[in-house]
């Protein structure tokens, strides 16, 4: 595999000298000589296609600042709030969320323009290698279709002279969506079922990418009151359902699938994206070892994770309180212990990487509970930062660091989800990185049943409860769903109960901006966000400048204020860059911007 990587390196350099455009219009002739040596046999084909590759999201800072726009996450920064759920949005010059697609796109239509001049390969080859094409174009215009709304088709490549293409008049998402389908349908049907080896594109995975599809724009359609909800809704249960036909074994350490050195071995993850040393590293575990680019999760995400029992911390008999870090942390889905660290105190060693226990048997209780759940290359605690400094406590605050100025958070709850202690050297990291995933699946899946009206408890114990099994969290019961007080009360028991299991099972994935997006629920979602309780003079200083709610000495910390409301309807799309305006007539801006 690490050949995989150094080839896929030496194949962008290939790439790069017959796709050199860095826009739209950005337009570059030469290559016509370089395309038809390249272009020649199978092999040249696939070497070709290793950049597309590099587009898919991997570990950087881009995904957990997205999470900001949501509700769940808080970015760890003095005055970071989102420009999203502020209302600070304005229609920018240029946009890469805008361009970048379309180089892409260009790249990719260099390949299928050439399949059928290539006289060595047999049929099967041409449609395998045109399915590879068709999965990555559907994939950039998933992308377009999600924020805009609308994107200009480009069927073939573009050349100086592609004027009706460049200026014209951009697809409907109808249209658009009927290209998706009709693009990841042909791929589904024609690429090969194991693709060209581990960790590339094949069946399962443009079934996976069909299923993201299906529900992000049947449930789009359905409340944002559009046509053929259904048909869409119905596109992601058969696709899932050719995934889930044969059994498929869940991992039993759900951190596991974030901080391996390698995924490859493992049945549940898809595609990944894989990191190594001295080769491809990120420094996103690092992040949550350092002083800096930290995020947060709000007190309304930890809310979020249930009890042992399957019961929220509202209503479980078990729940003993959050006014202590201790208590609120017992009995809870594991996951959360993978997500954000548990409590605990240490008294520092003879040196500053060594530790002894505290005084207080109370201070240990999740120092031996992560020992159970993890090990020293993971998540055991006490934490350190990436120089092996051991670090003395958690929560630990940004306004009362104790002398360590290094792993802080702002509301108390700090993201550590991707983090581990596997290579110890700052921004050097070389977790793997999931692309497509089984619980993503499951969730994406027992969700659009839902919305089918086909929801029943054989399907919730095929998805919702073995992701609740893994988590050691009582079983969902549709005919014996736990009230919620915090419910939304438009939102059903049981869909609620879902989609609590997506936030969970994908939390920091990159998922919940646009899942609110597409459930128009950005006006529920977007209150103040919160953090864990204190009380000043016991769990910090009482001088502390740390904010607590309506300015008391005691109770959440609230370093936002609350975030103006009503989410205004056009911020659902994005807006067109202005630029793009200007250089096409034919280009209407999303309305309201």
């Amino acid at each position: 595999m690490k050949k995989k990587f150094i080839h896929y390196i030496l194949c962008l350099g290939l790439a790069t000298s017959l796709t050199s455009c860095s826009n739209l219009l950005d337009l570059d002739p030469e290559g016509t000589l370089t395309e038809q040596s390249t272009f020649t046999n199978y092999n040249n084909f696939i070497s070709y296609a290793w950049q597309f590759y590099g587009t898919l999201p991997g570990y950087s800072n881009a995904v957990p600042d997205a999470e900001v726009n949501g509700d769940l996450f808080a970015k760890a920064q003095a005055n970071a709030t989102s420009d999203w759920a502020w209302q600070r949005m304005v229609v920018p010059s240029t946009s890469n969320d805008y361009s970048n697609p379309f180089v892409q796109i260009r790249s990719i239509n260099v390949l299928l323009d050439n399949i059928e001049q290539a006289s060595q390969l047999s049929e099967p080859e041409k449609k395998h290698i045109r399915s590879i094409g068709y999965f990555f174009k559907a994939y950039q215009y998933m992308d377009l279709l999600n924020k805009f709304g609308q994107a200009i088709w480009v069927e073939r490549t573009i050349n100086d002279g592609d004027t009706d293409v460049l200026y014209g008049t951009p697809g409907t998402r109808d249209e658009i969506a009927a290209h998706i389908v009709e693009m990841l349908s042909y791929a589904g049907e024609n690429i090969k079922e194991n693709g060209d080896g581990p960790n590339t594109i094949n069946r399962k995975v443009v079934m996976a990418l069909t299923a993201r599809f299906g529900l992000r724009e049947g449930t789009w359609r359905k409340y944002h009151q559009l046509k053929d909800a259904e048909k869409y809704l119905k596109l992601s249960t058969a696709a899932a359902e050719k995934i889930l036909s044969s059994t498929i074994p869940l991992l039993s350490n759900y951190d596991l699938l974030f901080n391996s050195e390698s995924l490859a071995n493992v049945a549940e993850v898809f595609l990944y994206k894989q990191y190594e040393l001295n080769q491809i590293t990120h420094g996103l575990a690092s992040l949550a070892r350092n002083s800096s680019g930290r995020w947060d999760l709000t007190k309304k995400a930890v809310d979020m994770y249930l009890m042992k029992d399957g019961k929220t911390r509202w209503v479980s008999p078990t729940f003993a309180g959050d006014e202590s870090a201790y208590t609120e942390f017992r009995n809870r889905d594991t996951r959360l212990y993978f997500t954000i660290p548990p409590p605990y105190k240490v008294k520092m060693g003879k040196t500053n990487m060594l530790w002894e226990y505290s005084d207080d048997p109370k201070d240990r209780e999740y120092i031996d509970l992560m020992a159970t759940l993890s090990d020293d290359k993971h998540k055991t605690l006490p934490w350190m930062n990436w120089e092996g400094l051991i670090l003395k406590e958690e929560p630990h605050y940004v306004d009362f660091t104790n002398g360590q100025p290094y792993s802080v958070s702002y509301t108390g709850y700090r993201f550590y989800k991707f983090s581990n202690k596997i290579n110890r050297i700052q921004n050097v990291d070389i977790n793997d990185a999931p692309i497509f995933r089984l619980g993503e699946l499951l969730v994406g899946y027992a969700e659009a049943k839902y919305e089918l009206g086909e929801i029943n408890q054989q399907i919730i114990d095929q998805t919702i409860n073995k992701l609740r099994s893994r988590a050691g969290v009582a079983s969902l019961e549709l005919t014996a769903i736990p009230p919620d007080p915090k419910r939304d009360e438009t939102v059903s028991p049981a869909l609620w109960e879902i989609r609590r299991e997506r936030a969970v099972e994908l939390m920091g994935e990159g998922f919940r901006f646009d899942d609110l997006r597409r459930w128009k629920k950005m006006d529920y979602a977007i209150t103040q966000k919160l953090g864990r309780y204190i009380t000043k003079g016991v769990d910090v200083p009482a001088n502390t400048p740390i904010p607590v709610e309506n300015g008391q000495t005691k109770g959440y910390i609230a370093y936002e204020g609350k975030a103006p409301s009503p989410f205004p309807e056009y911020y659902y799309l994005y807006p067109i860059p202005a630029a793009e305006l200007v250089q096409n007539k034919n280009l209407k801006q999303n309305e309201g911007w």
